[in-house]
């Protein structure tokens, strides 16, 4: 008998692969659902997640869920809106003070197990350069802000978006285009799917 949704969660939630690298020690955050129509594939956990264990459940989610132009309630209905980050676990800090990349193992080991079992996704939000590499591969732009501004390439299907995190305010005041184009189409397909 094939695993369920549910067994391969289970699995997830439970991986231990990379434990002797990871600072706080595991604690994979996701949530999914087999009937979910939206599903937002961020870089991983930052500190107030791995302490909560609920996703986006910090300062760039709020932001995230502005765009989105959703509340708390419908943001964690997995039967509407699943989310599978890059990495799972809290990655650690780096030199300059921002959160690591997230860990290699993580995505290629359970990306693959659980996106098929959600066949009911039609629009996947690629938050940041590591989803954006892994789902666009060698049809994204040079850097994130291009890829960002092409995003009519990826749709109907994907949606490459900027990290809404504090650190990126400035590059949302540098490019207005991304309030003024992108997020109006965000929010118009993200209230047709939900």
């Amino acid at each position: 008998m094939n695993p369920t949704l549910d067994d391969i969660a289970a699995e997830a939630r439970a991986c231990r692969v990379c434990a002797e690298s990871l600072p706080l020690g595991p604690r994979p955050v996701l949530r999914v659902g087999a009937g979910a129509r939206l599903l937002v594939i961020g870089q991983a956990p930052g500190t107030r997640v791995h302490e909560t264990g609920i996703p986006w459940n910090d300062r760039s989610g709020d932001r995230l869920r502005d765009w989105l132009g959703v509340g708390r309630d419908a943001f964690y209905d997995e039967s509407r809106i699943a989310i599978v980050p890059m990495g799972l676990c809290y990655p650690g800090v780096d030199r300059n003070g921002g959160d690591r990349p997230p860990r290699p193992e993580c995505a290629p080991l359970w990306h693959p197990r659980l996106l098929p079992l959600m066949p009911s996704v039609e629009l996947t939000l690629l938050i940041g350069s590591y989803a954006q590499a892994r789902y666009l591969g060698s049809e994204r732009e040079r850097t994130m802000t291009a890829t960002v501004a092409s995003w009519r390439r990826y749709a109907p299907a994907f949606l490459p978006l900027p990290h809404p995190s504090w650190r990126n305010t400035a590059w949302l005041k540098k490019n207005p285009w991304f309030a003024e184009d992108v997020l109006p189409y965000l929010r118009d397909r993200v209230a047709r799917l939900l």
